[in-house]
């Protein structure tokens, strides 16, 4: 049984190396020197390959080298291949060897949802490096070198693939402190307080209507546009804010924060798990997402336990 080559239609990859070497710069001593080899053993490969193709690259006239047309060809079209294998490695070298997600969402949710998970999910996957930005504005994914984002919205993103990870209500809270001083019986009580505002779409007016208060036109109050800054004041006894349940769900079980009233209102918007399609069935972007999800839906359980 006769031997045959591993791939016949290819040569030798170390003769084609060293065939390359010697046609760009030209000269089998120079391309000893580049590859580490010895002048001999550059000869010996190029004869090889010489030999596979069955024709000459190199005429020899003396101490004079000069490339025949096929070889010129052939070191031309070698060159940049080389290159770009070259720059492949490189790159795989370079690339840390621990998969990296990088995750983005708005400040509130990084510093008030997630933040207080990162041990949990750093346990249960040690492997992956999650990295979280933090901004207000929609991520361009490619051009910012993110590779996913918690999105609050409706999940109609173009381009996108979403998945809900779970919805929440918005109702008052205030300090303990705060709550005491009022006195609170009935909802139109909380117009006692100063009233801080943002941009939630469920508004004090919708909620007082809810639940039956006869509050035409609630007064203005501050305006705080990011839910950390209002649900911060609203620590420090500033004032009553309209709190998202999944920001609030700590300190109110921490009794930080305090919900006087068992009225409601479900949230227009929910929570998504958003990525572009190439990314999304990355495995380190896969068990980012499920491990969301599952938190996600351990608070929702916990959450309607011990809902009022």
């Amino acid at each position: 049984m006769s031997k045959t080559h591993e791939n016949p239609r290819l040569p030798p990859l170390r003769a084609l190396q060293v065939f390359e070497a010697a046609a760009r710069l030209e000269s089998f001593t120079r391309a000893a020197g580049e590859l580490g080899l010895t002048q001999s053993a550059v000869s010996r490969q190029v004869a090889t390959l010489e030999a596979w193709l069955g024709r000459p690259l190199f005429h020899r006239a003396g101490p004079q080298l000069r490339l025949s047309a096929e070889g010129a060809r052939l070191g031309a079209r070698l060159t940049p291949l080389l290159r770009d294998v070259a720059a492949a490695v490189a790159e795989a070298r370079a690339r840390p060897a621990t998969p990296t997600v990088t995750l983005s969402m708005l400040p509130s949710v990084a510093a008030r949802w997630l933040a207080p998970r990162l041990g949990a999910f750093v346990a249960r996957h040690p492997g992956v490096d999650l990295r979280i930005t933090a901004s207000r504005h929609l991520v361009d994914f490619a051009a910012e070198g993110v590779d996913a984002a918690i999105r609050y919205g409706r999940g109609d993103w173009p381009g996108l693939r979403a998945q809900r990870l779970g919805g929440e209500a918005v109702f008052p809270v205030l300090a303990p402190s705060l709550a005491a001083r009022l006195d609170l019986k009935a909802p139109a009580d909380l117009l006692r307080a100063p009233l801080i505002h943002s941009d939630l779409a469920e508004d004090w007016r919708a909620w007082f209507a809810a639940a039956g208060a006869a509050v035409r036109e609630p007064p203005r109050g501050p305006y705080l546009e990011d839910d950390s800054a209002a649900l911060q004041a609203v620590l420090d006894g500033q004032g009553v804010a309209l709190g998202r349940s999944r920001l609030i769900a700590r300190d109110l079980a921490a009794g930080l924060m305090r919900a006087p009233f068992a009225v409601r209102l479900t949230a227009s918007y929910a929570y998504y798990f958003v990525a572009p399609p190439e990314a999304w069935d990355d495995p380190a972007v896969a068990l980012v997402r499920d491990w969301l999800a599952e938190e996600f839906q351990r608070e929702e359980g916990a959450d309607q336990s011990t809902a009022p």
